[in-house]
């Protein structure tokens, strides 16, 4: 059974292995797969500077295998779209705050797509924001994600207007976080009940995050 496993600093020790695991498969997807040069390594991880300790990763593990992953990273802090991404926000400008968390590197292994696996993600990071008081996350997103996302009820609001960004179409927009998003998501795959395990110390997002601001 996949469950979405939340890591933070506070309890990545007990997870060195599959976070090994999770930055080789975020590398072979992305720089590999996708083309995109500008996440080469030589060391074959996917790591970059927004892979930080405020950092929460949400990996989907099945059994002892790493099948899936989104990194997410608080907008109070340099992101993605603040610092890289920028004009691609130029219609509605870059959310930022404490309720506001940036989404990048979703992915699900190329055997589990359009399936349980990713509905499971999509629900895990609806009921990630809701537990912990996350209002909207920001992302930028490949256009033909829109309808996937339509689709599993997620509410969407572009940020600006549709770039080519490595031979791909893509936009900066905000999704709102929803109960009835998370339920949807859920319905889609088939999923009863809570998808998300929380193993050793925990970290309370918001209130660390307003006290660090």
């Amino acid at each position: 059974m996949t469950a979405i496993h939340v890591i933070s600093s506070a309890n990545r020790h007990l997870y060195e292995p599959m976070l090994d695991s999770y930055f080789r498969i975020r590398h072979e997807v992305f720089a590999k797969e996708r083309g995109w040069k500008a996440v080469e390594r030589s060391d074959q991880r996917d790591i970059d500077a927004f892979d930080r300790p405020d950092t929460i990763h949400l990996v989907a593990i099945d059994g002892d295998r790493v099948v899936g992953g989104q990194r997410l990273v608080p907008t109070t802090s340099p992101h993605m779209l603040s610092e890289i991404f920028p004009d691609l926000a130029s219609v509605r400008g870059v959310p930022v705050g404490p309720t506001i968390w940036e989404a990048s590197r979703y992915f699900v292994v190329r055997e589990r797509r359009s399936g349980r696996t990713d509905c499971t993600m999509l629900a895990g990071v609806q009921e990630f924001g809701l537990d912990e008081g996350i209002t909207h996350y920001s992302a930028v997103i490949e256009t033909w994600w829109l309808p996937r996302l339509h689709e599993a009820g997620f509410v969407v609001r572009p940020l600006g207007l549709p770039t080519l960004i490595e031979d791909q179409w893509a936009i900066a927009a905000e999704v709102e976080v929803r109960e009835s998003s998370r339920d949807r998501a859920r319905a889609l795959g088939g999923i009863t009940g809570s998808v998300l395990v929380r193993r050793g110390p925990q970290i309370s997002l918001i209130r660390e995050v307003a006290h660090a601001t």
